[in-house]
């Protein structure tokens, strides 16, 4: 099992690609005025063309931090034995199994694929050699440069290295129709022979739709210059090919908010949406509905593989965050038209007397008779009419998370045993490399409110229940004065049940910019401080093991931002970082099996880890080495200005939670593995910005046609479904 770390794998690549972007434009360099060697640091401005580093356009995709994990390391057979516990595991399962599956079958593709375009440039006839390398470690022998040879002594023709090629351009892009952004991760793991195989294919058959949609991924393009850099009309042909794959619809989406054509993308993803949902079976699958009757009535011990055809899709759940994401962004962007200008920005100058006044301030930079004839007129008619846009857009992009949070559960009581259960099977399976891992679960259903004859029954919903206007009245309460502290050694205490919510890799992003979607539509303090609340539970709750790691999310650190120029607004009683302290896990009382304990050193094992014992040289080299490794990957570093300051805010940051006791100790308590309880660098983004001016200064409620309007006789609210297949049929939103 592999154990190097796919940030630490992903920076290496980028130095590697690097200095031969700079030997390559040395010769081309003399034609500029400056002619100087290229900087060291990546993060180069986009108008340096001839010293800009050239990588794959699938390397700008966004929350590609998110998809991090043990899981691309993981022997595949490992894998697929975790990914049949989680299916079987009750409601709610520990990770999305539909992600899960897909991880598995993104692996075998990738995999398959490395194969085959190795073997193809070898001139390797058989496989043989590459089988017996179990567990992916083929593919990390090829990307270390390390080739088979033509162990067969035939050398292969033309022809059957370009059907071999082709071959490994079908599987890619069938991995790249399961998820993009997965698929972007595990390539990056893999060969540099893929990044050419597709243009190969293309050079002999230039309309293959299977080559061109991953040639559009792998094409190298000057790095943070992917608007300018990449043409549409690649997505336009293969859509035109295919119509009835809503998945390059999906792509070019995610390219036009690249371009900033949010309008589009919404039209795309809406499309999209359309497409699935009319291919979409109306019923479960006949396995599935057999599976459950037998589980419920008792008749089977074990768990057999699923077929790939019974398997659950996340295309739905991908094309709803995309979409939603979309929405809050066209809100943020209607934000500075409807409200006032202010010339000079908040905080540049020394005065802010006037934003302390209250929420409702226009700004001192304007002359008086300016200022006091604005406030005499008031809002005009356009501003009043941009401000409803703000809102419509905001309560679409509300209705897209809540649709997206019913694919997931949450249980306030699951029996200790339960959810002790799946870590036991991660032990079996990892010591013991157990092909399959029969009686995995003692429990005989799959409904958690059918008979149970070994354990009580719990309480389960779906998190869009959670947020609705009644929540469920039986869940604990949170925050209680029992949090604790991060680095603080819980005390353990009997327990029988626990807090388990559904993974999945977005679900920390889609929390917090609900709390987003909700301060746009104004909804009142009290009850954005009870969704708050309750995202601050689910966030501490979310936990990857054993496939994912700790990632960070854009909408949290916005929303971190937001709080804080916003004075607290909502009147939260602690910090978000304290109320969002990862859930000490439950320790069950167990004469035999695995304790949480054991769990979380499993989890050590899993990724790689090693003893927390280090000299302080090696902890000022990891932070540092960490900080550069993620100021690389977020996309608010587009220069070298804040690639530097980024490196700092983080080195100071762990520096803080180090001398703060952040670092656990051997013998703290078991600890949430998958959990970024970290702060947020301070870098304000235009989002955070224009949401907190929203708070400030946009009025509530005042001939804004946010109150309450009286309902017609007869008339019927339009469920969210009404509101897709309308939005089908004619995808353009309507004018606002």
């Amino acid at each position: 099992m592999g154990k190097k770390n796919k940030k630490s794998a992903v920076a290496a690549e980028s130095l590697t690609m690097e200095s031969q972007v700079s030997t390559e434009s040395s010769a081309s360099s003399s034609t500029q005025k400056k002619n100087k060697a290229p900087s060291a640091s990546p993060m180069s401005q986009p108008s340096s063309s001839s010293s800009a580093l050239v990588i794959c356009r699938n390397k700008h995709w966004r929350y590609i931090s998110s998809f991090h994990g043990p899981w691309l390391q993981l022997p595949l057979e490992v894998l697929e034995t975790l990914a049949n516990a989680n299916y079987y595991m009750p409601l709610p399962r520990p990770v999305d199994p539909a992600v899960f599956y897909d991880l598995v079958k993104i692996r075998q593709l990738v995999d398959g694929a490395t194969d085959l375009a190795v073997r193809a440039a070898n001139g390797v006839a058989s496989s043989a050699l590459s089988n017996s390398l179990s567990g992916g470690a083929a593919h990390h022998m090829q990307a270390l440069g390390l080739g088979f040879g033509n162990s067969a002594g035939a050398k292969l023709s033309p022809e059957r290295r370009f059907r071999m090629r082709e071959q490994a351009t079908q599987k890619l892009s069938r991995a790249y129709h399961l998820d993009e952004i997965a698929s972007s991760v595990a390539t990056m793991q893999s060969t540099s022979t893929l990044e050419n195989v597709a243009g190969l294919v293309l050079q002999r058959a230039p309309n293959d739709p299977d080559a061109n949609y991953v040639h559009f991924f792998h094409e190298k393009i000057p790095s943070r210059q992917l608007a300018e850099c990449t043409d549409l009309r690649a997505l336009d042909l293969i859509i035109s090919q295919r119509p009835s794959d809503c998945e390059p619809l999906r792509t070019r989406a995610i390219v036009r908010t690249f371009k900033d054509d949010y309008e589009g993308a919404v039209q795309d993803l809406t499309n999209a949406l359309a497409v699935y949902r009319l291919q979409k079976p109306l019923h479960k699958p006949v396995a599935e509905e057999n599976m459950q009757l037998e589980r419920r009535a008792g008749r089977r011990r074990d768990n057999p593989p699923l077929d790939e055809r019974d398997q659950p899709s996340s295309t739905e759940v991908q094309l709803l965050f995309q979409r939603a994401g979309c929405y809050l962004t066209l809100a943020c962007d209607h934000v500075p038209l409807a409200l006032p200008k202010s010339p000079v920005p908040a905080g540049q100058n020394g005065n802010t007397q006037n934003e302390a006044n209250g929420p409702r301030t226009n700004g001192n930079s304007l002359p008086q008779d300016t200022e006091s004839s604005a406030e005499d007129k008031g809002p005009t008619k356009k501003q009043l009419e941009t401000r409803k846009t703000v809102r419509v857009y905001a309560k679409r992009a509300l209705r897209d998370y809540m649709e997206y949070f019913k694919h997931f559960h949450y249980s306030p009581n699951l029996p200790i045993e339960l959810s002790d259960e799946f870590s036991r099977q991660v032990n079996q399976v990892t010591t013991h490399r157990a092909r399959r891992y029969h009686n995995q679960s003692r429990y005989g259903s799959q409904d958690p409110g059918s008979p149970n004859d070994n354990y009580t029954s719990h309480t389960v919903y779906e998190l869009a229940a959670l947020f609705t206007a009644t929540p469920p009245s039986n869940l604990p309460p949170y925050p209680s004065t029992e949090l604790i502290a991060p680095g603080s050694s819980p005390v353990e205490s009997v327990q029988t049940t626990a807090e388990v919510v559904t993974y999945h890799p977005l679900l920390t992003d889609a929390l917090h910019s609900l709390l987003l979607c909700h301060t746009l539509i104004q909804t009142s303090a009290k009850e954005l401080q009870r969704h708050a609340h309750m995202v601050a539970r689910l966030a501490r709750l979310a936990d990857g093991y054993p496939v994912f790691q700790a990632s960070r999310s854009p909408a949290r650190a916005d929303w971190i931002e937001v709080l804080r120029r916003a004075d607290n607004w909502i009147e939260l009683s602690s910090s978000w970082e304290t109320l969002c302290a990862p859930a000490p896990l439950p320790v069950p009382v167990s004469s035999n099996g695995l304790s949480a304990a054991t769990a979380a050193m499993n989890a050590l094992a899993i990724t790689g880890g090693t003893s927390p014992t280090e000299t302080d040289d090696q902890r000022k080299e990891r932070m540092r080495h960490q900080a550069i490794i993620e100021a690389l990957e977020d996309e608010r570093v587009n220069d070298e200005a804040s690639f530097k300051a980024a490196i700092l805010a983080r080195q100071r940051r762990a520096e803080a939670d180090h001398a703060n006791g952040g670092l656990p100790s051997p013998n703290a308590g078991p600890k949430r593995w998958a959990v970024d309880d970290g702060r947020e660098y301070p870098i304000l983004t235009e989002r955070a910005e224009a949401i907190a001016k929203w708070i400030r200064e946009a009025p509530t409620g005042s001939g804004t046609g946010s109150s309450k309007r009286k309902k017609k006789p007869g008339a019927k609210k339009k469920s969210a479904a009404q509101v897709d297949k309308q939005e089908a049929v004619d995808p353009t939103p309507e004018t606002v």
